[in-house]
C-alpha cells in the first residue's frame, strides 16, 4: 500500500491515486478524510462512480467506508457517496435505489450506527442480529438475491474486522488459544540506525506489552473467522446463482499491522514491510488456479483493474495505478513497474502526551510505558523497488536529521540493517532521483520506467545535493 494507514489507503483504493494526488493524509477531517473537499473533488471520480455512471453497473457497498464518514462536518449519515446503488431488501422493490450501507465513524462490532440509504440505523449488542460482520454478510446476500439479473454488478464489502477492538463472535472466543505473534528476527529488538521514532521504543518490551500484543494478534485471528464465514456464504450464493464462474473476486486489506517488530507493540503507519505489505488474492474468468505472481502491485491498481474488466477506457481517467488484468491472465509480454511510491505524513499533538511528558511535544498513540507509535515528523517518502536484480527500499524523512533509510530485502528481508551509508553512491543517487519523480507524478507519469527498467533515464544534473530537500518537497505537496 502507498500509505500504511486506514483512510489514506482506502482513498487510494477508491481513486486509484497516490496520497499526494487524492490529498487524504490521515484519519481526520483536517487530514481530508471524508471531508467536504474530498466529497467535492475526489468522490465523483472514484472507480465505483465511473462503473455506475459510465458502465451501467449495479454497485453495492457494505462496511467501513472512510474513517470520518458520518461526522457532522462531513454531512452526517445522510451523505451517500456517489457511485453506489442497491435495491433495499426490506422494501422488496424491483428498482435501483441509491444506497450506501456504511458504518458511521470508526470500528465497532456491537452498539454502532449504520447509514442505510442515507438513514441512520442503530444496532445493539444482541449477537444474532447485531454482530457487524454477520450483518454485512446478510446484507450482501440480500443484494445478490434481489439485484437485477440483466445488468452487471460490483460489490465492495469492507469488514472492520480485524480492526480493534477485536471482538470475536461468541463461538470463536476459544479458538487459537496457543497462537502468539510471530517471533521473527526483528521481534523485540532495538531499531538501530533507524528514525528516532523507532529508536525511542524501549527494548526489551515489558511483559505487559508482549502479553497485550499477543492477545491482539490472537483476537484478530478470531475476528477473521467470521470474515471467512462471510466469504464462504457469498461464494456459495454466487455458485447457486450460476454466477461464480463469471465473477472476479478480490481479497485484500488497507494496511498491514506490526506486533512487536523493533519493539513497537501494535499499530501501523511505518515504512517497513510488516506495515505496507498486504494480502492480495484474486480468482475469476481467465485466471488459472494455484499461481503466484511476484510483480510489484499496489492498491492504486485495484480501481484501474476493475474498470478494465468492465471495459472502461483507462486513458480517460487520472488514476496513477495500472490494470492487473494482463498479469491475472498470464500474458507473457505484459510490461510492469519495477517500483512504486510509499508516503506518509506523521501526526502528533502540539503539547506533550500526558502519559509521556519526557518525550516532549509532537508525539501521539503512546503506550503506558512511553512507547509512541507516531509523531508529527514521522513524515517520509520511499521508493520500493523490486526487479530481477534488486529488491530495495529507499526512504527519506522530513525532520531535522534529514534521515535516510535504505534496505536490501534480498539479504535482509526483515529490514534490520540500514545500509544508507554503505550502499553504492550511484544507486543511492538513482533512488533519490526516482523518489523526486514519483513524488511529483500524476496519472500516466506515475507509470514511467523505474530505476532498474531498461527504459529508465537518469539525469544527474537534476539531483539535489541534500536528500532532505526531497522529503520537504513531499511535505509541502501534502499541505
Amino acid at each position: 500500500v502507498p500509505s500504511a494507514l486506514c483512510c489514506p489507503s482506502r482513498a487510494s483504493i477508491l481513486t486509484g491515486k497516490y496520497p499526494h494526488n487524492h490529498h487524504v493524509v490521515n484519519n481526520t477531517l483536517e487530514g481530508n478524510c471524508s471531508s467536504k473537499l474530498w466529497q467535492k473533488i475526489q468522490e465523483p471520480y472514484t472507480f465505483p462512480a465511473l462503473l455506475k455512471a459510465m458502465c451501467g453497473y449495479q454497485t453495492f457497498f457494505a462496511g467501513k467506508y472512510l474513517n470520518e464518514y458520518g461526522a457532522e462536518d462531513a454531512g452526517g449519515v445522510g451523505h451517500v457517496p456517489p457511485g453506489w446503488s442497491f435495491c433495499l431488501h426490506v422494501a422488496l422493490h424491483k428498482c435501483l435505489c441509491h444506497f450506501s450501507f456504511s458504518q458511521e465513524k470508526n470500528s465497532k462490532y456491537y452498539n454502532y450506527t449504520l447509514s442505510v440509504n442515507g438513514k441512520a440505523r442503530r444496532h445493539g449488542e444482541n449477537y444474532s442480529v447485531d454482530y457487524l460482520t454477520d450483518v454485512l454478510a446478510n446484507m450482501s446476500l440480500d443484494f445478490l438475491e434481489y439485484k437485477s439479473n440483466f445488468e452487471p454488478f460490483f460489490m465492495m464489502i469492507a469488514t472492520p474486522a480485524p480492526h480493534s477492538p477485536w471482538t470475536p463472535a461468541p463461538q470463536y472466543t476459544k479458538t487459537f488459544q496457543n497462537v502468539s505473534a510471530p517471533r521473527n528476527s526483528n521481534f523485540n529488538i532495538h531499531g538501530k540506525n533507524k528514525h528516532w521514532l523507532i529508536r525511542q521504543a524501549k527494548t526489551p518490551m515489558t511483559n505487559s506489552s508482549i502479553q497485550f500484543l499477543d492477545d491482539a494478534y490472537r483476537k484478530r485471528w478470531q475476528t477473521l473467522l467470521s470474515v471467512d464465514d462471510l466469504i464462504e456464504k457469498l461464494v456459495k450464493k454466487l455458485e447457486m446463482n450460476g454466477e461464480l464462474d463469471n465473477t472476479y473476486i478480490f481479497y485484500t486489506s488497507d494496511n498491514g499491522f506490526h506486533t512487536g517488530q523493533f519493539s513497537l507493540p501494535i499499530d501501523k503507519r511505518q515504512l517497513y514491510e510488516f506495515d505496507i505489505k498486504v494480502p492480495l488474492l484474486v480468482r475469476g474468468p481467465g485466471i488459472k488456479p494455484n499461481q503466484t505472481n511476484k510483480m510489484l502491485v499496489a492498491n492504486i491498481d485495484l480501481g484501474p483493474t476493475i474498470l478494465d474488466i468492465a471495459g472502461y477506457d483507462l486513458n480517460t481517467t487520472q488514476m496513477d495505478g495500472m490494470s492487473l488484468l494482463p498479469l491475472l491472465r498470464g500474458e507473457k509480454n505484459a510490461t510492469w513497474r519495477s517500483d512504486f511510491l510509499v508516503e506518509y505524513q506523521g501526526e502528533g499533538f502540539n503539547g506533550s502526551d500526558p502519559t509521556c511528558p519526557g518525550l516532549g511535544p509532537g508525539v501521539t498513540h503512546c503506550f503506558p510505558d512511553c512507547v509512541c507509535e507516531d509523531s508529527y515528523n514521522n513524515t517520509y517518502a520511499c521508493v520500493r523497488t523490486l526487479s530481477a536484480s534488486w529488491d530495495l527500499q529507499y526512504c527519506e524523512f522530513d525532520d531535522r536529521e534529514v534521515f535516510v533509510e535504505v534496505y536490501n530485502l534480498t539479504a535482509d528481508p526483515h529490514q534490520i540493517n540500514n545500509i544508507a551509508k554503505t550502499i553504492d553512491q550511484e544507486i543511492l543517487e538513482k533512488m533519490n532521483y526516482r523518489l523526486m519523480m514519483l513524488q511529483s507524478c500524476s496519472g500516466a507519469t506515475c507509470r514511467t520506467p523505474g530505476v532498474f527498467d531498461p527504459g529508465y533515464r537518469f539525469d544527474p544534473r537534476l539531483m539535489f545535493s541534500n536528500h532532505g530537500l526531497q522529503a520537504r518537497r513531499f511535505s509541502a505537496q501534502f499541505l
